[in-house]
């Protein structure tokens, strides 16, 4: 009998339609983990990805993208996230429009990019995408509104979605799957969820999307985490002293942020699934290069 803490996903149907996933290369950025994984030395950093995903209906052939990673014109964020990089290493050996052409498509091409949230590593260069429709969550509408210059202290960017061709998801998480109470059937035939992941920042999303026809998944879960020893509960989300003095942590509502993460590691019970988070710097080295990465695909976990 399967255990509250294991939570069950649906059944594949007949003919049952799935999402080929590929990891996209969208630059590396220095960890300082002091400020993401409690009990960190002053003095620990690591280098991470900031990874972007392509992903391919098997059926209808459509493309999406989830989030966009960093662009290489640092220059344009605003003043407070220049502030952050400030003596810290910000790799874009390759963004996320050339990972794209290296795979054998055009930016022009992408119809929809779903942004997991607005931070400078997830959002790329949404100019480079004339023809697509950005999904965020609803949260996210205020936050861009309010954004740098509107916000001069802001770290995020109005500029980051057009806001012409963003749409902004509340209504559609009608449903619930596995252990999420809010989640939006995108294609409505269960290949790929889009799951309301609040706690890291306003509207941030996640995408649960099946990658074969007979239960094989993959959960991208953004910035739900920085490290998956806090998935694993191995260790605990930090809270940092600032240089003001005052306490912070990276979650914009910690309680909301450890109860998602606390769901999505209940997925680590559940056969056939693979749980990714944008900065996981171990699989990032034991998969760079491979083929997990466009044109590849990431093999679905048997």
């Amino acid at each position: 009998m399967t255990s509250p803490s294991t939570p069950t996903l649906p059944d594949p149907g007949p003919d049952q339609a799935y999402m080929e996933v590929s990891a996209l290369e969208a630059g590396q950025l220095e960890l300082r983990m002091r400020l993401f994984v409690a009990g960190s030395s002053p003095t620990e950093s690591r280098l991470a990805p900031s990874l972007a995903f392509h992903l391919r209906h098997s059926a209808a052939g459509q493309q999406l993208l989830f989030d966009l990673g960093i662009r290489r014109d640092l220059d344009s964020h605003p003043p407070a996230v220049r502030q952050l990089n400030a003596g810290r290493a910000v790799i874009v050996s390759q963004t996320v429009e050339e990972s794209l052409r290296k795979g054998g498509i055009e930016p022009t091409d992408v119809k929809t990019i779903i942004i997991s949230h607005l931070h400078f590593d997830h959002v790329g260069q949404c100019s480079s995408f004339p023809n697509a429709t950005f999904i965020l969550g609803h949260e996210a509408k205020d936050l861009v509104a309010h954004a740098y210059p509107s916000d001069p202290d802001s770290l995020c960017l109005q500029s980051a979605v057009p806001p012409e061709r963003t749409r902004f998801l509340d209504r559609e998480f009608t449903q619930t799957v596995g252990p999420f109470p809010r989640a939006y059937d995108y294609f409505g035939d269960g290949s790929m969820y889009i799951i309301d992941a609040p706690g890291h920042l306003p509207g941030h999303l996640n995408v649960l999307a099946r990658t074969n026809a007979t239960g094989s998944w993959i959960y991208l879960a953004g910035d739900t985490a920085h490290d998956t020893r806090i998935l694993t509960g191995e260790r605990e989300v930090a809270v940092a002293l600032q240089p003001d003095r005052h306490f912070r942590c990276i979650h914009v509502d910690k309680e909301k942020a450890e109860e998602h993460i606390r769901l999505v590691r209940t997925l680590l019970n559940v056969p056939k699934v693979l749980v990714l988070l944008a900065h996981d710097y171990r699989w990032y080295e034991e998969n760079k290069g491979g083929e997990g990465f466009l044109p590849g695909c990431i093999a679905p976990v048997m």
